[in-house]
């Protein structure tokens, strides 16, 4: 390839060059095949080349493009909004559409101040999230999450957010702790940095049901977020769920924390929203939080150009239309299971696989120098990088991270392929990771 022009995200090498999907596979222009074990980062949750997404986008370009929200609404956007609310946990009145998973967390914060402001307490400044976690690139969403590296060199841009432990068993359970215990701890200090900022001063805590990108696949400890809903209810703090990553049925169920048992007051959801055919977001509100903007002021004070972009909207009811039409949250369940038990079989008696953890087709492996200790290997070695590379040689994708633990400490590869995986790519999945795991520890003892 000649010189690119592309700032591409690695400014030391260019990737290869993607010309073609089909299914769960990438091809490149080197005709190489890629199976595509993480749906790029959670994403094409129906693979790539639907006929069924593509006739609807093309039914769709050929009415209308593009309509500006300031004047229009489309016929799409509400019957995916309709979609979205009917199936959403109780409560959840509206969407709100926009074109990615940050711009969804940046509005869901404005939304949450300005429902305060709305409401009379215009005191309720704080935000509280978890570290460890990761919602958005965006100043606002970069501020929020709890990544150490991603947020170091930007700290002087980023607002104030409060930061407490994630729920992360394999790492912070005591020993001789339950899992009910560990909850309890975790809820007692929320409740108590609610208390340490100011009796009603805290205007949200943001958590994502199973942690993505940062810590992989991490999964709450039985009744956390029971616990988490009755502190922030004490509190009168808005409880928003980020799923942008672990939502829209990639956990089995089509709003992962259906699964915990809470209704949040917010929800931001994308990538797999529109299955990676178009750019699209959104933020599902409760009721009494819409209702309070329609009461006073009568608007949300926020916008973006692409807002209910037309395409978009009519590529996630596409996508919408598929998974049930075609059964696939049940088949995420399934799936899920036959992945977890090729992933026990090949790595669970591995001497540097110490946990292996997930939901539905939402999967992490965390590498280990030692099992018995825990300890990681030496960030030095990057050993995730390596694996990344030993994977796609052996043409498979998989989202492997560095800094699992604390934004520096740890490896773990995150696996979220499409809902469609079938059993034969499960396990071609689980022996080319396998495979690339072994290549890449042996090149860091060299």
């Amino acid at each position: 390839m000649s010189q690119t022009h592309v700032l591409h995200r690695s400014l030391r090498q260019t990737p290869p060059v993607a010309v073609r999907g089909q299914g769960a596979w990438v091809y490149d222009s080197a005709g190489r095949a890629y199976l595509d074990g993480s749906g790029g980062a959670a994403v094409s949750c129906l693979g790539h080349n639907h006929p069924d997404i593509q006739a609807a986008m093309h039914a769709q370009i050929d009415a209308l493009a593009y309509a500006h929200t300031s004047f229009f609404t489309t016929e799409v956007a509400e019957q995916l909004a309709d979609r979205l609310v009917a199936d959403a946990p109780a409560g959840i009145s509206h969407a709100y559409f926009v074109s990615g998973g940050s711009e969804a967390v940046e509005a869901a914060l404005k939304m949450a101040r300005q429902y305060f402001v709305e409401i009379g307490q215009p005191e309720r400044r704080h935000i509280v999230a978890r570290r460890q976690s990761y919602h958005g690139n965006t100043l606002g969403a970069l501020a929020v999450g709890g990544n150490a590296w991603r947020r170091a060199q930007f700290a002087p841009l980023l607002i104030e957010v409060e930061h407490v432990s994630p729920c992360y068993a394999y790492r912070d359970q005591r020993e001789g702790e339950s899992a009910e215990q560990y909850g309890e701890r975790l809820a007692l200090e929320l409740e108590q940095t609610f208390e340490r900022l100011g009796p009603g001063t805290v205007m949200a805590f943001v958590a994502e049901p199973v942690v993505g990108a940062t810590a992989g696949a991490v999964t709450a400890v039985p009744g956390y977020f029971r616990r988490i809903r009755e502190v922030c209810d004490r509190h009168g703090v808005l409880l928003i769920a980020d799923e942008v990553m672990c939502g829209m049925g990639r956990t089995g169920t089509l709003y992962a924390v259906e699964q915990e048992g809470v209704t949040p007051d917010l929800i931001t959801i994308a990538k797999g929203l529109g299955g990676g055919y178009q750019p699209i977001g959104a933020v599902m509100a409760q009721q009494r939080v819409v209702g309070a903007m329609q009461q006073g002021s009568g608007f949300f004070q926020h916008g973006h150009t692409y807002l209910g972009h037309a395409v978009a909207c009519a590529a996630s009811l596409a996508v919408q239309d598929v998974i049930r039409r075609d059964g696939l949250l049940a088949r995420v369940r399934e799936q899920g299971a036959g992945l977890r038990a090729r992933l026990e079989h090949a790595l669970g008696a591995h001497p540097h696989v110490g946990d292996i953890r997930g939901r539905g087709l939402f999967m992490g492996v965390e590498l280990v120098r030692d099992r018995a200790s825990k300890q990681t290997f030496d960030p030095a070695l990057s050993l995730h990088a390596r694996i990344k590379r030993e994977a796609m040689a052996r043409g498979l994708m998989v989202y492997p991270m560095g800094g699992t633990i604390d934004g520096r400490h740890g490896d773990h590869v995150l696996l979220a392929p499409p809902f469609i995986v079938t059993e034969d790519e499960l396990d071609q999945l689980t022996e080319r990771l396998a495979g690339a795991i072994d290549a890449a520890i042996e090149q860091a003892r060299a």
